[in-house]
């Protein structure tokens, strides 16, 4: 039986040369998607066996789609696919739902390998995601309380209200326009908060922060 696939990526170029690379393997791309919400819908119309997911998307996050994706359709397994390696971002991911978890620096017979597995049922992550954190560690590394692992330079307890409300935002894929509309304040000062999230969180970029978050409990996906 061929696995049906849904590609979700909001770079072309990158989602042409997945489905290329899908159906040359001989799969069936049922659908693509360049945002998230996009791609839980067409999953809902298609019913893929398998969702290829970027975790970087915009107007839904990758990791909300994949969670709405697994609750809606639970026969429906999500691969992620995504630049990110961190452990955060894996650990979102697979909190979320994910069946697999590949970095994009795979080589394309390592996908077709993952996609293949994941559809009979096998969990599936990148050799070169970065190993979690021991419980406790003293290394500097990180360590766990109350069930939840703290990175260094991570200051979650001084994330302020106003902040919380931005990564809320962040996290349904608004963007920093929008997110200043809704919030009634300034471009800028939405760019201020931001800067002072990935200070706190330790993070570079408004994806990692929204997965950095959710790990730690500032936020939830809906």
């Amino acid at each position: 039986m061929t696995i049906r696939i849904l590609v979700a990526d909001d770079h072309t170029m990158v989602r042409e040369g997945l489905v290329r690379a899908m159906e040359h393997a001989g799969f069936e791309v049922v659908a693509q998607a360049g945002d998230g919400e996009t791609a839980v819908e067409l999953a809902r119309e298609h019913a893929p066996d398998i969702v290829l997911m970027d975790l970087s998307l915009p107007v839904l996050s990758g990791a909300a789609a994949t969670q709405r994706i697994r609750q809606d359709m639970p026969d429906t397994m999500v691969l992620v696919l995504s630049m990110l390696s961190d452990q955060m971002a894996v650990s979102s991911a697979f909190e979320a739902g994910a069946n697999g978890y590949l970095v994009k620096d795979c080589t394309t017979a390592e996908l077709v390998d993952a996609v293949t597995r994941v559809a009979a049922g096998e969990e599936v992550r990148s050799a070169s995601i970065v190993p979690e954190p021991a419980s406790g560690a003293a290394d500097g590394t990180g360590h766990s309380a109350g069930g939840v692992t703290r990175w260094p330079n991570a200051s979650p307890q001084l994330v302020s209200p106003r902040e919380v409300e931005v990564l809320r935002m962040m996290a349904t894929g608004l963007s920093i326009s929008e997110t200043a509309d809704r919030l009634f304040i300034s471009v800028k000062t939405v760019k201020n908060h931001l800067s002072s999230i990935y200070r706190k969180l330790g993070c570079h970029d408004r994806s990692q922060a929204v997965l950095r978050a959710v790990r730690l409990g500032l936020i939830q996906l809906d």
